[in-house]
């Protein structure tokens, strides 16, 4: 019979994932390397957010850093960082070039689902959260930030204000498989953030649609969009 790990603290559960995204210091990064070799729990938190994260870091353009920041980032860890033991280390997110390439591409959008990520993990609700990462169907630039959860409700918030003509509107849509169509959840201020209940819409689910499209001033008169989408993005179960 397996045992059950004991429970483990909200602040270790807070070190454990900014040491995935590499946000802690080096000694604190230190530590908590020692840490995981004799705290079971705090182990299995480090895989259990690598698990959650790495799909994010697919949501940005990949970008190649210039020679510049690879000096200075080899010249931080040199300086500051020990090497984790072998074993650690192919597993660490934050040895992933491909993190390093995305979090130097959308370092706001890493910045806003940690803080975002953090928050649900740490109220530990039953329900799965999701996030979605709305970016230009063209330049792929970010400019929304969503969390959602099967616990009836979505949040949208902006990275950007953009401008809009007067006679103009933004509106916010989403549809997941199966639906026969997108369904609006109302117009967006410019810069605002906003939560809506979804009281009449189903549960959230994986690579749920959501996007905000440029209408007339007083929204879409039809039920579904009818100006260009500005932004656009799928759901992805971070819980």
């Amino acid at each position: 019979m397996s045992r059950s790990l004991p429970p483990l603290s909200e602040e270790s559960s807070a070190q454990a994932a900014e040491y995935v995204l590499g946000t802690l210091s080096g000694e604190q990064r230190r530590d908590i390397e020692r840490r995981v070799r004799d705290e079971p729990a705090l182990r299995l938190a480090v895989q259990q957010w690598e698990a959650d994260l790495l799909p994010l870091t697919a949501l940005v353009e990949p970008v190649v850093p210039s020679s510049r920041l690879w000096r200075r980032i080899a010249r931080s860890a040199s300086a500051e960082a020990a090497p984790a033991p072998a074993s650690l280390q192919n597993k660490l997110m934050w040895n992933s070039l491909g993190l390093w390439r995305a979090l130097t591409a959308g370092s706001l959008i890493a910045t806003a689902l940690l803080t975002a990520t953090l928050a649900t993990r740490l109220a530990a609700p039953a329900a799965p959260q999701y996030m979605v990462v709305l970016a230009g169907p063209q330049d792929k630039t970010p400019g929304y930030v969503v969390q959602a959860s099967a616990s009836r409700q979505v949040t949208l918030t902006p990275l950007t204000t953009a401008a809009v003509p007067s006679d103009k509107s933004l509106q916010f849509w989403t549809k997941a498989n199966g639906w026969r169509g997108p369904v609006s959840l109302g117009l967006v201020k410019p810069g605002q953030t906003i939560t809506i209940p979804l009281d009449a819409l189903p549960n959230v689910q994986p690579d749920q649609l959501f996007e905000v499209t440029l209408e007339p001033v007083n929204g879409s008169p039809l039920s579904r969009p009818t100006g260009p989408v500005l932004f656009i993005g799928r759901a992805v179960k971070v819980m």
